[in-house]
């Protein structure tokens, strides 16, 4: 893969900068372009040389986050529940600007969309519904259940700006996870 221009990275990372900033005190429609270049201190043309519009850039910023969680998922395939879970808590730990505007507050609506499915997705490959405990309950359902709790937490601990460490938030999803997957 070749190796990207420093200078294109420094560009996209204030741009996503700056869109979360901005994010954190308007509601994502009301954001303009010029506001967007404004805040990164660069020019609108910069922006398009980059992406299509602020929404191409919205999209580009939320895939970045879902294709690295996807990677944690790969990790964490040869752990159990506990540790597999502890590294997505230290990214949501370490990128808490990023996911608290999504999850808690004016961000994106259809970053939650996204989110579930991308768990979804992920959770699909863990179910098995031929033995044991979930051997009576539809595939889709408990995938479904698994996944909306999942956010549902995640949400909150964001909400209520992390009311457990990320270590002991990781360590009861990861035991509620063991128990029903």
């Amino acid at each position: 893969m070749p190796k990207v221009d420093r200078r294109i990275l420094k560009t996209q990372e204030a741009l996503k900068k700056a869109v979360i900033e901005l994010m954190s005190k308007k509601n994502f429609d009301d954001i303009t372009i010029q506001e967007i270049s404004d805040t990164a201190n660069l020019s609108r043309g910069t922006i398009y040389l980059h992406y299509l519009d602020k929404y191409d850039l919205l999209d580009k910023l939320i895939e970045s986050h879902i294709d690295e969680l996807r990677e944690f998922c790969k990790e964490a395939a040869e752990m159990d529940y506990v540790e597999g879970t502890m590294i997505w808590t230290e990214y949501f730990e370490k990128n808490f600007s990023f996911f608290s505007m999504m999850l808690a507050s004016r961000g994106a609506p259809f970053f939650r969309k996204r989110f579930l499915d991308f768990l979804i997705e992920e959770f699909r490959k863990d179910v098995d519904i031929t033995k044991g405990k979930n051997e009576e309950i539809e595939e889709e359902i408990l995938v479904r259940f698994v996944a909306s709790a999942q956010v549902g937490i995640i949400e909150w601990w964001f909400t209520n700006d992390k009311p457990v460490t990320h270590d002991k938030l990781a360590e009861q999803l990861g035991t509620l996870l063991e128990r029903n997957l």
